[in-house]
């Protein structure tokens, strides 16, 4: 590691203590107590505000409500922030307010040649969703859902909410636990588990209507929610893969599920995993992974729903 990464590294590593030796800074960064010194001595005379206690058990106290020093970035640094920044466009991300300001912000760190360097990477680099005839324009699908900003300042402060769902047969609240926010698909999903029903519910963000707190006296431990978050998850789906069907499975694969390997070179392989049949579009969307993998598969144990779907899929191919 660089003098200049190790510093930074150092600094934020104080940053987040209230007390700390030399001996430690040795042990976590592998280096002399000399160099550990004059790392010290150097990150003091930028302004780091240290108090040193004299002592055996001495070391060094971090002053409070003190200001402290900006965090300096390398070149590579600087690059993998702004192409991070970039890959971020048009995928509904929360904060997008903040975009250009954030990037204002960055570029007036830098000197004129890192902002050269970035002005060029900018006109190089396409990413997913870049429109290549005019780069800067973002799609109207750049702006997330409204609510997505709300969720996650409600999950800052706690994850039991009461949810209103706006469905097709009109809006349904629901007692929740939120286990997971993700996005997948081009969409945040919801992974909750629905207190009332004892039971795990899947909802787009997209049909997310409300959001208020969840009251105390009803609610359950997060210990009891998972048990019976795991005891509804049965393995329902049991695939055999051969080396086509694992190719594919290595392509695209929408299930949170790993492959098993049956042999030491890899071409053979086992699937288990649950799929939740009651949810149309994602039943939908596991016919159609099915057939994606292709003919390589053996079937051991499939729900019925999926397999109704499959020959339904496969008649109209094969009449």
């Amino acid at each position: 590691m660089k003098k200049v990464e190790r510093i930074n590294t150092i600094m934020r590593y104080i940053n987040n203590r209230a007390h700390f030796t030399i001996s430690e800074i040795m042990q976590e960064f592998n280096i002399s107590r000399s160099t550990a010194i004059r790392d010290i001595r150097e990150i003091e005379a930028m302004g780091m505000p240290l108090i040193a206690e004299v002592g055996r058990d001495g070391g060094y106290f971090v002053m409070q409500n003190s200001v402290l020093p900006d965090v300096r970035f390398t070149d590579n640094e600087v690059k993998a922030l702004f192409i991070a920044f970039m890959a971020t466009r048009n995928l509904q991300l929360p904060y997008l307010k903040s975009r250009l300001s954030l990037a204002e912000k960055l570029l007036g760190l830098l000197s004129e040649d890192q902002q050269d360097d970035l002005v060029l990477l900018n006109q190089i680099l396409l990413f997913e969703g870049t429109n290549p005839n005019n780069p800067d324009l973002l799609d109207l699908s750049d702006l997330p859902h409204p609510m997505l900003e709300k969720l996650i300042q409600f999950l800052l402060m706690d994850r039991y909410f009461v949810i209103t769902i706006n469905e097709e047969e009109g809006s349904n609240t629901y007692p929740i636990y939120l286990m997971h926010l993700y996005r997948e698909k081009s969409r945040w999903m919801m992974e909750c588990f629905d207190i009332k029903e004892r039971k795990k519910l899947m909802v787009p963000v997209d049909h997310l209507g409300n959001i208020e707190p969840y009251s105390e006296k009803k609610r359950l431990s997060k210990k009891s929610i998972e048990k019976l978050s795991k005891q509804q998850e049965v393995e329902n789906l049991i695939l055999e893969l051969g080396p086509k069907a694992i190719a594919q499975f290595k392509k695209y694969h929408p299930i949170k599920a790993s492959l098993s390997y049956t042999n030491p070179f890899q071409t053979t392989a086992v699937l288990k995993t649950y799929i939740q049949v009651s949810d149309e579009e994602e039943l939908m969307d596991m016919i159609n992974w099915l057939l994606f993998l292709g003919e390589d598969i053996k079937i051991r144990e499939i729900p019925k729903e999926v397999l109704v779907g499959l020959r339904g899929r496969l008649s109209l191919y094969y009449p």
